[in-house]
């Protein structure tokens, strides 16, 4: 049996576990399954792996930099962002990460952007944000982030004006708000500011459109979920962990 799974926490929304399980279903692929372990912390994230004879693990929501510590290498892409969503369990039993969300966002980004998307707003400055900066820097698009605890060169919320707003027409929200069963929670933009130029990227895929892209949708922006960069990132691991 091969095991592979998914670690995080408050997890209970995500998707992952029934689009791996159609997938070895409709691909006959056999005696491989793919189970979601919601914990409380990572501690023990050795003897879980061990415990559940798992060959790879994704990660998400809180751990993708928590994680590093416990990791015995890390491939070249992953090092640079600085948090891994993909875990391999190598024949030696050391654990190596990589970083597939950078691919997921980037290829299901690009259909969508045009010639007046040069400049972008990353809400949030977690795990998931890193890799959204990396897809960001190879795309040529500049960036800023945005946090409620800014650090030297970050916005705060509060000082999202109407000219930052105006001038960054690719607005994307890293954070968890709005993810299912929290669906009316969005992040505190100015959003009577976005206009039809602006494209709005939730990497939240429950609920299909969030109060974020509700809000962009309801003033013209064009609106992406965070489905597409689901598959592709699951995807993307399923190809390291058979290599």
């Amino acid at each position: 049996m091969n095991n592979f799974g998914l670690i995080g926490k408050d997890i209970s929304y995500s998707f992952s576990e029934l689009y791996f399980t159609e997938k070895f279903k409709n691909s006959d692929i056999k005696n491989t399954k793919y189970k979601t372990f919601d914990i409380e912390n990572i501690d023990n994230i050795k003897e879980l792996i061990s415990n559940e004879n798992l060959s790879g693990l994704n990660v998400t929501i809180p751990y993708k930099q928590e994680i590093l510590p416990f990791l015995d290498q890390l491939n070249s892409t992953s090092a640079q962002i600085g948090a891994v969503n993909c875990i391999k369990v190598m024949k030696n039993g050391t654990l190596k990460g990589y970083n597939t969300d950078y691919y997921g966002f980037k290829d299901s980004l690009k259909p969508y952007l045009q010639k007046h998307h040069t400049h972008a707003l990353i809400l949030g400055t977690g795990g998931a944000s890193k890799a959204v900066a990396y897809a960001l820097d190879r795309l040529n698009i500049k960036y800023k982030f945005v946090s409620r605890k800014p650090t030297q060169g970050q916005l705060n919320y509060t000082n999202i004006t109407a000219d930052v707003i105006l001038k960054h027409t690719l607005i994307i929200n890293c954070t968890p708000l709005g993810t299912y069963p929290n669906i009316t929670a969005c992040p505190n933009i100015p959003y009577f500011n976005i206009t039809r130029r602006h494209l709005m990227y939730d990497l939240i895929y429950n609920p299909e459109v969030s109060a974020f892209l509700a809000k962009g949708q309801s003033q013209g922006a064009t609106i992406v979920n965070g489905g597409e960069m689901l598959r592709i990132q699951a995807e993307k691991s399923w190809e390291i962990w058979n290599r």
